[in-house]
């Protein structure tokens, strides 16, 4: 079976290595140099599983900035681009997605088109009425950001917004691409399926926050937030997972997709969504005013990333915290590996780690990791447990 994906991010890479194990796959992008480091074995992005596979597996992978000829004669083709969140219009921005629907069906009208993309509730049956036809599918992915492929060959759960054969054979060579025996599978209509990846990543963005929100009470009145959280995780119906402080969600996927959520809920009463955007701004308030107490002339900001094995700094949390202690006028310097600039939204990135800790008063850090061990005295952060 011949599959185009269109976009190698984490969504498109993981689906074109993770369907490539057994299927002829090319990977489009706009970008050569993503193209080239690909078609070398070597992966663009940070993910070990994918870069094990490129290095090692006998994949049927190649990749082109050519969607004309990679197009043509597909079976399926996967859609894979981004969609932000546009603040203007109140919802995500389908534009890239949208212009490869209509490239395909120029190039390739016979090929059945799956979006990966995260979309608005009711995008995918909107397309289908405008092409009159059911040959576009939605099938929401679940994944975490250098673990991409891991969670494609782990899947929590495969879903696919179709509930004819064609969705039923799109999710089989999921299935056959994973390493579980019968992962948990459900065909749904589209537009369940769109609702099912926002409504399960706003749940996380919840959690997120509840825990955040706990530990800032527990900040301001001196308590033992570690003793508090511990005591709440060990009831079974709320378990010990996604329960380690932070100064917030961010990333990918939590932040736009939360705000498109709720911009779901134009006409429908609603009080809990809009209280988890909200909380997000409150904690990344309460960080910075907790680090300004503090009285730093210099504050270090160590890593823009947003978790440990990503390279992934969209959204993250503490970018919010440094724009709020900028604003105050203090004075802040980054220390980033994965830069190459010598400047980050007109902050200095010092890329000598025994300069930066020696110049910052305090570090400001989501995660605290080994390197910061020896001037751990210098460090704020909320992290309790010490894992993502």
């Amino acid at each position: 079976m011949k599959i185009t994906v269109v976009g190698t991010g984490y969504v498109g890479l993981s689906n074109a290595v993770l369907l490539s194990q057994h299927n002829d796959v090319v990977a489009v992008d706009i970008d050569a140099t993503k193209v080239d480091s690909i078609n070398d074995g070597v992966s663009p992005i940070e993910d070990q599983d994918i870069q094990g596979f490129l290095a090692d597996k006998p994949l049927r992978l190649t990749a082109s900035t050519d969607i004309v000829a990679s197009v043509e004669g597909s079976d399926f083709v996967i859609v894979a681009t981004p969609t932000d969140y546009d603040t203007d219009s109140g919802k995500f921005d389908t534009s890239s997605v949208e212009r490869v629907i209509r490239q395909v069906r120029d190039i390739s009208p016979g090929s059945a088109i799956v979006i990966k993309s995260t979309v608005p509730v009711g995008f995918t049956r909107s397309i289908q009425e405008e092409y009159e036809t059911r040959q576009i599918l939605f099938s929401p992915e679940f994944l975490r950001e250098g673990r991409a492929l891991h969670d494609n060959l782990h899947p929590s759960r495969i879903i696919v917004g179709d509930t004819t054969g064609l969705g039923r054979a799109f999710a089989e060579l999921l299935v056959e691409g994973a390493l579980d025996e019968e992962p948990p599978l459900l065909l749904t209509d589209p537009t369940e399926a769109e609702a099912i990846k926002l409504f399960a990543n706003t749940y996380l963005a919840l959690r997120v926050a509840y825990f955040n929100e706990l530990d800032t009470y527990a900040a301001t009145h001196q308590l033992n937030a570690r003793q508090i959280i511990e005591g709440v995780s060990m009831d079974s119906r709320i378990g010990g997972h996604y329960n380690n402080p932070s100064f917030g969600y961010g990333g990918y996927c939590l932040p736009k997709d939360t705000r498109q959520l709720l911009a779901n809920y134009t006409d429908v009463p609603q009080n809990l969504i809009a209280a988890v955007v909200e909380a997000n701004r409150t904690r990344k308030d309460f960080i910075a005013a907790d680090v300004l107490r503090q009285g730093p002339e210099t504050v270090g900001i160590y890593r823009l990333t947003m978790k440990s094995g990503s390279d992934n700094f969209r959204s993250s949390s503490v970018q919010g915290v440094m724009k709020r202690i900028k604003a105050k006028g203090i004075e802040v310097i980054v220390y980033e590996p994965n830069l190459d600039d010598e400047s980050f939204f007109h902050s200095e990135v010092v890329d000598d780690f025994e300069e930066f800790t020696r110049r910052s008063d305090i570090i400001v850090s989501n995660r605290i990791t080994s390197e910061l061990k020896p001037v751990v005295e210098k460090v704020y952060s909320r992290d309790i447990f010490g894992r993502d």
